[in-house]
């Protein structure tokens, strides 16, 4: 099979994302796992630039990877310094990294503009500072900076800068479409020119500023070049760089290229979402592959199709991956969505068709009232519950009150009284909370509480409130949607009315109701 190296950047080009700050043992854990899933070589920062990078490099000399090979990224020398002289190429000589990524000029645009010497003094430099670490030992990949605008503008002077690290000793010549505007046919009219002018292996390294960066690497793959470069999730400057995620199944399920194991590309969700959180960024969830709605199916239609057959509407196995098909309800839904769900609950009774259209009339109802089911299984699981012949809800709300109150030092109070029926009985209590919401939780547990204990081992993960028709303001429709977990099993409720307090409630008695239904009672 056709095989390709894969070059990992989140911890340096990545990391230039704005709003992402990886610590010091954040790029560690994330070099761990790259290293597990097989990337071949890891970027692992500029160590001349900044005490954490240098603090990278360290912590890889004391545990370096089993299977990557660490790299460290640098700039050649300065125009005015021998390259022994230069401390950004000494800070390079000195890290644990064996392969460095040079950066080099290799448009006249910016030679001229940026750089400021002469376009000679430019391909010295380059050759310098490749010849230098060559001596040193160093895998060298030289990263031909706005390569592709360069050769637009000059292509014979873009070539030159190529020959010049070529004959300098580079490993491989890594083109980069560093304003990430380059268009296809103009990527490839390049590639071809320099694979006329050189043998040496080359790379790509492609920026998504025009939307296009993963599909540009895979017509450079295509083309000839061995050396794939991006990051997970697509992190990176501006619109981001090329994303791996996308990259490697393409290259591996699609073109026959053989990059990972099986075994490691089934781990690609899993490293997706948790770089996602140490770079603390929600996950998208339309990325495709990884994302958690990448195989997420609404349409009636299609998910009566995938009952039959599960390729038709999929272009691959999710598993494949390491992600999941699901079926979302909601408006939209047929019954089969439903049929599908209840495969998924395995609730261990009968439901008719009666039923099955019950519960799609009144989604579908309450949905044109502002909920949403496709994010609340729990509530979807209660609806089903919910037309049952005889069933009884474990609790049911009489009455409630809610007070809130400012207090001598301009704090907030919140005060909820509550009467509950369980069973025969009616419970009257009250608590108090930081906030409405959180003092009718409160309240509403101290009274279930000695009825189901187990209800204690309940809590919430997340609130989210959404104002649904914002023109209305003070006064419009609003939906909260509500996750829980009782440390095993994790579901989410949604609520939805004009008044946030009664949408908070409905999600939350959803809740507390879905909890007790499935072992959270006595």
């Amino acid at each position: 099979m056709r095989s390709v190296e894969l070059y990992d950047t989140t911890l340096r080009d990545g990391a230039q994302q704005e709003g992402i700050s990886f610590s010091l043992d954040d790029k560690v854990k994330i070099a761990r796992w790259l290293d597990e899933f097989g990337i071949h070589y890891i970027e692992g920062g500029w160590p001349g630039s900044n005490p954490k990078d240098a603090g990278f490099f360290e912590r890889m000399r004391e545990a370096p990877p089993k299977h990557a090979v660490i790299t460290a990224f640098g700039s050649t020398r300065r125009a005015s310094l021998r390259p022994e002289d230069d401390p950004n190429l000494q800070a390079l000589v000195d890290c644990f990294a064996p392969a460095v990524a040079l950066v080099g000029k290799s448009s006249a645009f910016h030679v001229r503009e940026v750089l400021g010497v002469s376009y000679e003094e430019n391909l010295r430099m380059i050759a310098d500072s490749v010849r230098y670490m060559r001596e040193k030992g160093k895998i060298v990949f030289f990263d031909a900076e706005h390569f592709f605008d360069g050769f637009k503008e000059d292509p014979e002077y873009a070539l030159r800068t190529l020959e010049a690290a070529a004959d300098a000793g580079a490993a491989v010549l890594v083109l980069a479409d560093t304003n990430g505007g380059t268009m296809p046919a103009d990527l490839l009219q390049a590639i071809e020119a320099v694979k006329k002018a050189t043998n040496v292996p080359l790379g790509i390294h492609v920026h998504n500023d025009a939307g296009l960066a993963v599909a540009n690497t895979i017509l450079a793959v295509q083309a000839g070049v061995t050396q794939v470069q991006g990051t997970i999730n697509g992190y990176g400057e501006r619109c981001g760089n090329a994303d791996l995620c996308a990259i490697i199944p393409n290259l591996q399920l699609k073109l026959g290229y053989q990059v990972v194991s099986p075994e490691q590309l089934r781990s690609l969700t899993s490293l997706s979402r948790f770089v996602s959180e140490l770079a603390n960024m929600a996950p998208n969830p339309t990325m495709p592959y990884v994302g958690r709605s990448a195989f997420a199916h609404k349409a009636g239609t299609h998910v009566n199709a995938l009952l039959k057959s599960p390729q038709s509407y999929q272009h691959i196995d999710p598993e494949l991956v390491g992600n999941t098909q699901r079926i979302v309800v909601s408006e939209l839904s047929g019954k089969s969505n439903l049929m599908y769900k209840l495969q998924e609950l395995k609730l261990g009774w009968e439901v008719t068709k009666e039923q099955l259209e019950q519960v799609l009339q009144e989604i579908k109802r309450l949905e044109n009232k502002g909920f949403q089911f496709e994010g609340a299984d729990g509530s979807v699981e209660l609806l089903l519950h919910r037309t049952r012949p005889g069933y009884q809800p474990p609790f049911e709300l009489v009455d409630f009150h809610v007070l809130v109150t400012s207090g001598k030092d301009g704090g907030m109070s919140a005060e909820a009284t509550v009467k509950v029926r369980v069973k025969d009985q009616i419970i009257h209590t009250a608590a108090e909370g930081n906030g409405p919401v959180n003092a009718l939780d409160l309240a509403v547990r101290k009274a279930l509480l000695p009825f189901f204990p187990k209800l204690a081992d309940v809590h919430l993960t997340d609130y989210k409130v959404r104002i649904l028709d914002g023109e209305a303001a003070t006064g419009a429709q609003t939906r909260v949607l509500i996750s829980s977990t009782n440390g095993k099993k994790s579901w989410t409720t949604v609520g939805s009315s004009t008044n946030i307090i009664e949408a908070s409630w409905i999600a939350l008695a959803d809740s507390l109701e879905y909890a007790l239904l499935n072992g959270a009672g006595q």
